[in-house]
């Protein structure tokens, strides 16, 4: 219950900054929802901020500061550290153009800007990423759009890997 209603204030307050997106850069709509705090400090430390408010287009699928708080114990603080590692990760959450929902619940994979494909599945009504839930898509910004996700998104050979 609680998670639905905080699924539900976010999605208003994200469906209200998404009418004023158009302007703003997925870095900027990320920010200013204010639930994104690890995945904005995440992006700063591995150098990625500029790119992702480049022109893009890019659909990011945007972990929420819940899903990196149930990553194991010390693998946040290890990414932090392993600026390489950092990249791979967040770039395994970035795929290259404009895909909306409407898109991505036809595709079975998508390439994603650090090589590795993430499966797509839609069941029992939701789509999914890899094992990550989309709890709300299409969050426009002006440089592509925003999927807010609720796992963070390890690439393959790196979920053996401790951090």
């Amino acid at each position: 219950m609680k998670n639905r209603l905080f699924s539900a204030v976010l999605f208003v307050f994200l469906f209200t900054l998404s009418l004023s997106a158009q302007k703003k850069d997925i870095v900027t709509v990320a920010v200013e929802a204010g639930s994104f705090k690890t995945l904005a400090t995440a992006l700063t430390e591995a150098g990625l901020v500029e790119t992702l408010k480049g022109d893009g287009p890019f659909t990011v699928f945007a972990p929420t500061d819940e899903a990196f708080a149930k990553l194991p114990k010390g693998t946040l603080e290890g990414l932090l550290k392993d600026k390489e590692a950092l990249k791979k990760v967040l770039l395994y959450h970035v795929v290259s153009g404009n895909v909306s929902s409407k898109d991505v619940v036809k595709l079975n994979k998508a390439k994603t800007v650090g090589g590795q494909d993430v499966m797509i599945k839609v069941k029992d009504g939701k789509v999914y990423i890899n094992k990550s839930v989309v709890t709300t898509a299409d969050v426009q910004a002006s440089n592509g759009v925003i999927h807010i996700i609720d796992t963070v998104l390890i690439p393959k050979e790196d979920k053996k890997k401790s951090y």
